[in-house]
């Protein structure tokens, strides 16, 4: 359950239960799990998804690891999807981490994240900068495990988490920045399982770019208030009462990407009626939209982990049924 408190300005705000983080773990190690929002899985589902889309659908696209195979007698390698896993679940906490270190003044004056350890002195910054170079070391360890060219194109994927944060200072879209880095794991899925990057990869990257787009802004209306006082731009504050359609074309392009990576991967009949599943989800989302209440805004934010899953099972399912093919 939730209970409402006063906000500073007179609104209402609504407190939160316990996460397990505070209910469970080590008191020591509550502020950092919170640092890298381990309370908080939604972000690693929306950093995993994209690469897992892309396990699959790499496998069977081909490239120099598949070439020669048939690629409906394949199967995606689930030790990568494992790394893939728990390399999104480290990396996010290390982006957090980042964008807490440079944020901590801002953070301080926003009612949603003036609770987070750094400013509430729960952490210092060095301690901070610390635990950042320990969240990097395993996702390097676990980027090393990859071949050559996945490790150079992971490395690479390091320029656009480091600017990230600093994007709500001088654009209205920093979402999409948010686009190009958080759906990095497109790229580097495909790449992981086939060896290089075919047309597939950069399909399934631009539909995360548009999907990130809609998500993201939808998730920005919560703090909008906030961030006018504050002078932190944002696409939400850009679009205004323009949020509802232009959510609706974001989704809708993320949706004829997703569906035109079929015929590369030689897809049955299956994955196009499954995509249509994902795409009622996606519409609900468009049709409930209320960008005035915060809360519903964060649900159908996090709804998007259901999205994501539902185009997994698209990708996985879709080519386990002979049910007639598409594509050549």
């Amino acid at each position: 359950m939730t209970s409402p408190s006063p906000h500073a300005d007179g609104r209402l705000i609504k407190t939160t239960p316990p996460s397990w983080v505070d209910r469970l773990a080590p008191k020591f190690a509550r502020p950092y799990l919170r640092l890298m929002r381990a309370d908080k899985p939604i972000g690693t589902w929306l950093l995993f998804l994209p690469g897992f889309w892309a396990i699959g659908i790499g496998t069977w696209a081909g490239g120099p690891l598949v070439a020669g195979g048939e690629g409906d007698r394949l199967y995606p390698d689930f030790l990568i999807i494992v790394l893939f896993f728990v390399g999104a679940f480290v990396m996010r906490g290390a982006g957090c981490t980042i964008n807490d270190i440079l944020d901590r003044d801002i953070d301080g004056k926003v009612e949603r994240t003036k609770s987070r350890p750094l400013p509430a002195g729960e952490i210092s910054v060095t301690a901070a900068v610390i635990f950042l170079g320990a969240q990097c070391l395993v996702g390097l360890l676990i980027l090393l495990q990859l071949n050559l060219f996945s490790i150079i194109l992971g490395a690479a994927s390091l320029l656009l988490v480091a600017a990230y944060p600093l994007m709500k200072r001088i654009t209205n879209w920093p979402q999409a920045w948010l686009g190009l880095t958080i759906n990095w794991g497109a790229l580097l899925g495909y790449s992981a399982v086939a060896g290089d990057l075919g047309p597939a990869a950069f399909l399934l990257y631009a539909a995360g770019i548009f999907w990130t787009l809609g998500y993201d802004t939808i998730y920005g209306h919560q703090d909008k208030v906030d961030d006018a006082v504050i002078g932190v731009k944002s696409s939400a504050l850009a679009l205004g009462d323009k949020t509802r359609p232009f959510v609706a074309v974001c989704y809708a392009l993320t949706l004829i990407l997703i569906i035109a990576t079929g015929p590369l991967a030689n897809m049955y009949l299956l994955f196009y009626v499954l995509m249509g599943v994902a795409a009622l989800h996606a519409i609900w989302q468009v049709l409930a939209l209320d960008i005035d209440d915060p809360d519903q805004c964060l649900t159908l934010f996090k709804s998007n982990r259901d999205f994501g899953l539902l185009v997994a099972v698209a990708v996985y399912l879709g080519k386990a049924f002979p049910l007639g093919i598409i594509g050549g």
